[in-house]
């Protein structure tokens, strides 16, 4: 019989500042002191702004070990290089994903945009045995994300994971994430299966609903949900409808030291990490031929 999810923690995401003095929102991650209950998600940033002054400044040249990250545009671009020798742009409903492992450098900039530039950025956690793995990189053009209208009138982008029938293509994340872009109408409801055990969690980006069989007040833009134990989420929308991003992934349940850009299992391998960048050692692949 399924049960299901209600809502655990609904909170606020957090304005503050990164990279060179980018203005953006933090959902998850401003509070060191959930890391536990959001596991294997560490981070989710959101960069929403009609004034490029908020974002130009970008994420200039910066490195990464023991988590991997996934940077999803709605709308704008982002100019991307790493240490393996990839660069490119990402623009509006494309997909970015990177393995840091062992190590990588790379640069995140978003370009002047005209209009509400908005893009998010996930962070996941590595396993201890798979922190050190060799870096990649990998994009996926907005067209290759399929596009699913259900029973009702929701539709959702699949990027990781499945829904209805549909698979999406961010498939290779060690920790195996869904990662879905829902939308659903006014008074519509969505239903959709998650393991049981997963830490799920939702995003709202705008309108309003109800995210849980048990939820008596709407919620609005720019909130995380936090879901509790069960295997079903459903989210009903509100007046104006509702759209937000939901993720779920098997938590990793090991010891987490976090500072800055790395995330590793204990003081001493961050120790050890900022020792080998300010040594030049950081890095242990080198860029494709």
């Amino acid at each position: 019989m399924n049960r299901t999810r209600e809502p655990e923690l609904i909170l606020a995401s957090r304005p503050t500042v990164d990279g060179a003095g980018v203005r953006l929102r933090r959902g998850v991650g401003h509070d060191r002191r959930l890391i536990s209950r959001f596991d294997p998600f560490l981070l989710l940033d959101d960069i929403h702004s009609t004034d490029p002054d908020d974002y130009l400044a970008g994420f200039p040249w910066h490195p990464h070990r023991g988590i991997e990250t996934v940077t999803y545009v709605l709308r704008g671009e982002v100019a991307h290089g790493d240490s393996l020798g990839n660069h490119g742009v990402i623009g509006s409903g494309d997909v970015q994903w990177m393995t840091a492992g062992g190590g990588i450098v790379h640069q995140e900039m978003p370009r002047r945009f005209r209009g509400d530039m908005r893009g998010l950025q996930l962070w996941v956690n590595l396993p201890a045995s798979r922190k050190m793995m060799p870096p990649r990189y990998r994009s996926v053009a907005a067209g290759s994300v399929p596009e699913c209208r259900l029973e009702g009138g929701s539709i959702v982008r699949v990027i990781a994971g499945r829904c209805n029938g549909c698979e999406g293509p961010v498939a290779d994340i060690v920790r195996s994430p869904e990662y879905l872009e829902v939308a659903v109408p006014p008074g519509g409801e969505f239903t959709h299966p998650t393991a049981p055990g997963h830490t799920v969690f939702a995003y709202t980006l705008e309108g309003e609903g109800l995210f849980g069989p048990g939820s008596s007040r709407q919620t609005p833009a720019d909130h995380v949900v936090l879901y509790g134990a069960g295997d079903l989420v459903t989210v009903r929308g509100g007046p104006g409808g509702v759209r937000f991003l939901l993720f779920a992934g098997a938590p990793l349940r090991e010891p987490v030291a976090w500072r800055g850009p790395i995330v590793m299992n204990t003081e001493e391998e961050l120790d050890l990490a900022f020792r080998e960048y300010r040594s030049g050692t950081f890095l242990k692949s080198s860029p494709h031929p």
